[in-house]
């Protein structure tokens, strides 16, 4: 695999380190000059590795803590939205069987949908509630990964093998 400092930046990361270069020229741990140089530096970078030498020496800015957060955050609602978008189906196609089947009876499909949108809604309340908890909702939606990869492999293990052919019969001569 690929060491992470030998890959090339983008512009969008130069530019991020030189506001994180900015905070702390603000914050008084970087002279102007050293700022002017560091930027210099930045611009001319290339990997990544060059990118993190210009900020060893330097603490984790807060700006740098909340764009990380804000990314993780962002990873985990696109995690989050495929298991709304199955329940949500499980739960439609449920409210159609009993509107098809006159919807006389009690309304079952709440049933259907109470179990398939609580896990949904529990980890939508741990990622957007009044206090967020991230390591929670990523825990839970890798073991709810795991388990499906261990079933899908099961499966795919569990399938009969289709017989062996018999040789074909030789012509006689």
């Amino acid at each position: 695999m690929t060491d992470p400092a030998s890959l090339r930046v983008a512009d969008a990361d130069r530019e991020a380190l030189t506001e994180e270069l900015r905070e702390h020229m603000l914050a008084g741990r970087l002279t102007p000059n050293e700022f002017e140089e560091r930027v210099d530096l930045a611009y001319k970078a290339t990997t990544r590795g060059d990118l993190d030498a210009l900020r060893a020496d330097l603490p984790v800015s807060p700006a740098v803590v909340k764009r990380s957060l804000a990314e993780r955050r962002s990873h985990l609602r696109r995690r989050l939205l495929p298991e709304a978008g199955g329940s949500a189906g499980a739960s439609a196609v449920c409210v159609a069987i009993w509107l098809a089947a006159g919807a006389d009876a009690s309304f079952w499909p709440a049933w259907v949908i109470l179990f398939t949108l609580l896990p949904v809604l529990r980890d939508a309340w741990r990622l957007f509630g009044p206090a967020p908890d991230e390591e929670a909702v990523e825990a839970h939606l890798e073991a709810r990964r795991a388990r499906h990869e261990r079933r899908r492999s099961r499966r795919h293990h569990d399938l009969p093998r289709p017989p062996k052919m018999p040789p074909p019969p030789t012509l006689p001569r």
